[in-house]
């Protein structure tokens, strides 16, 4: 899978330090990757440990997620919720909870652990009921203009790829009908077909919507996951080669 990157807490940088962001449970299966190259056990111990304390400290009740989480970096005591490139620290930034979506279900395949899977399906839940019509995500579920606010569609394929896994996690196929529309949704009004210029396939993203960065652009893992699920369509078996399917 691709690896993703984010405003997380640099330990040398004093104000974000005991930071946690959602993006992270992405990055996770690298470690798995190691532990399994290497017969370090100490990898997934920490893949492991991150994702139990993502579990613990992200969820709300309803199922939406903030993009980051504080801690004090000194002791570990929980500070709160907090975000950078969501509305609020109170809101749901959509691709946030779909990077929440898919993390949680591949750190579920690769442990066994039925508390990830059932982690996942509540934010599955929750990001399935906040789709518009149209299924493209807002940028934020709980921005004040949404449904109306400007498209993330990058959040689109990442979740479109963590209902698939979850589909085939879960044997639900109202999973797989919701990621399906999805795709089509991307495929139909996301693409760049009538751009000369474009140098990429999907439009329709959006960065960081507060900082006024990039607002419906173009971005690479929205290629990436958009082709990732197509694959995991058409073609499970090849996928499976590439990034491993398999579940403990």
């Amino acid at each position: 899978m691709a690896a993703t990157c984010g405003p997380g807490g640099a330990l040398n940088t004093p104000d974000n330090a005991g930071r946690m962001i959602i993006d992270t449970m992405m990055n996770l299966d690298l470690l798995v990757f190691a532990a399994r190259q290497t017969g370090d056990g100490a990898f997934m111990d920490a893949a492991v440990g991150h994702a139990q304390t993502t579990r613990r400290l992200f969820p709300r009740p309803d199922g939406s997620t903030p993009h980051a989480y504080d801690l004090d970096p000194a002791t570990g005591t929980p500070v709160g919720p907090n975000t950078v490139q969501g509305y609020s620290p109170t809101s749901c930034w959509a691709r946030g909870q779909a990077w929440g979506i898919y993390g949680f279900t591949t750190m579920y395949r690769r442990t066994g652990d039925r508390r990830f899977l059932a982690t996942a399906r509540t934010l599955a839940d929750y990001a399935v009921k906040a789709l518009g019509p149209d299924h493209v995500p807002v940028w934020d579920y709980r921005a004040p203009q949404q449904p109306y606010d400007v498209k993330d569609a990058s959040a689109g394929a990442v979740m479109a790829c963590g209902l698939l896994d979850l589909a085939g996690a879960t044997g639900s196929r109202p999973y797989r009908t919701t990621a399906l529309r999805i795709l089509g949704a991307l495929c139909e009004t996301c693409l760049t077909t009538h751009s000369t210029r474009a140098e990429a396939v999907v439009a329709r993203c959006t960065r960081n919507r507060p900082a006024e960065d990039g607002i419906e652009i173009s971005l690479p893992y929205a290629d990436y996951y958009l082709l990732e699920a197509i694959l995991r369509v058409l073609r499970p078996h090849d996928l499976d080669r590439a990034i491993d399917l398999s579940t403990v």
